[in-house]
């Protein structure tokens, strides 16, 4: 095991902040995470698996779709900022590639953030440069719901129905937006169709955050094979997913059955393209030999066995990753005497009760808005009534 304590582990994804809403409505004064043992993933366990960098995921449910969705991620991204800022000998903030080599220097966990949703956005080119500015790094284009703008994960299974055949002309100008501010464009939760489509568009690298071989376990949440070698093409990264269901596709899995997914991927696309992803904290049941994330050494060992070299180690634990990073802030630097792209949704494609239309010129379709209050209105007084 001497190529890991050479080298720490990078991961994309890691749910974290959405245990400190769950657990404790985002109140970090409650907690002290040195000490806390009921999740994947405490200071102790970070030290122990050796994580040089995390991205942090900014996740809200899709049932705040269409409601607070904005104000809830922003409270997320709040979590992550105060982490750092409460265990700043632990958790240095990152936003660059060079501060994840910085962070490493100082023997510090770099931070990042990533949002986990394309719904976090509410369909608004102005909340995603806004965003950015706040630090966040990747958006993860759907989540287990679709968007105004983009289909999910869900519509290869037929249990939700296809609404725009992958991305609509707008969900074409968040992926070219993303790649003009330098902002990864994770395609784990989409449905195939989108894969295909934001291959063909993007002008960067892209990247699965958390994300497994369908080969090895046919769900639709993993990537096929073709795929595989579409990422390898586009110097993107694949970081597998730990959760049993996606490795195994069954309620067990172990140590060997993810390692198995690492070996699948390197055998279609090459090891250029992996890396680990875990969703630790975001999944209800993890990998035997892998239970947190100071399990992480187990999994190199695991791959040492199998024969993978230093070289093969070092890309999937981290080098990959800082690759495509840097690939992205290259294309954004390329781009950087290209405008914003200001042109919203059209309106028809976002009306429901809980938006208003201001600025729009057009408001012709946009009665059911107005008429709603009325409706409001009377069930009030018939429940006065009543």
């Amino acid at each position: 095991n001497t190529v890991y304590l050479r080298q720490s582990e990078n991961g994309l994804h890691n749910d974290l902040p959405w245990q400190m809403r769950s657990l404790f409505n985002n109140q970090l004064n409650m907690v002290d995470l040195n000490k806390l043992n009921t999740t994947h993933t405490n200071i102790p366990k970070i030290k122990e698996g050796r994580l040089s960098a995390q991205f942090w995921a900014a996740y809200v449910p899709c049932d705040t779709q269409y409601k607070d969705a904005v104000r809830q991620t922003l409270e997320q991204i709040d979590v992550i900022h105060r982490m750092c800022h409460e265990y700043p000998e632990v958790f240095k903030f990152a936003a660059s590639s060079q501060d994840i080599l910085d962070a490493f220097e100082q023997n510090k966990t770099a931070s990042l953030i990533g949002v986990e949703g394309g719904h976090s956005i509410d369909s608004s080119l102005g909340t995603l440069r806004t965003m950015y500015q706040l630090g966040v790094r990747y958006l993860t284009i759907t989540h287990s719901c679709n968007t105004p703008w983009a289909d999910n994960w869900l519509v290869d299974t037929g249990s939700e129905p296809e609404m725009h055949g992958g991305l609509s002309e707008f969900g074409k100008q968040v992926i070219w937006e993303m790649n003009r501010i330098g902002m990864l464009i994770d395609l784990s939760h989409v449905s195939e169709k989108v894969m295909n489509q934001v291959l063909d568009i993007s002008k960067a690298p892209i990247i699965f955050s958390h994300s497994s071989a369908y080969s090895v376990c046919n769900h639709k949440r993993n990537v096929p094979d073709d795929v595989l070698m579409r990422v390898k093409e586009k110097r993107g990264i694949v970081m597998v997913n730990f959760y049993n269901d996606y490795v195994t596709c069954s309620p067990t899995a172990n140590i060997s059955d993810v390692a198995d997914h690492f070996d699948h991927i390197k055998k279609v696309a090459g090891s250029s393209i992996i890396g680990f992803g875990g969703d630790y904290d975001g999944v209800t049941r993890v990998p035997e030999g892998l239970g947190d994330v100071s399990k992480y050494p187990d999994l190199v060992a695991e791959l040492l066995r199998r024969k993978w070299s230093e070289d093969e180690i070092r890309d999937a634990l981290g080098r990959n990753l800082l690759r495509v990073f840097s690939e992205v802030e290259e294309v954004r630097d390329h781009l950087n005497g290209t405008k914003p792209d200001d042109i919203p949704i059209p309106l028809k494609e976002v009306q429901n009760p809980c938006r208003t239309d201001f600025g729009y010129q057009d408001k012709s379709s946009s009665t059911c808005i107005k008429s709603f209050y009325p409706l409001v209105l009377v069930l009030s007084l018939l429940n006065k009534l009543l």
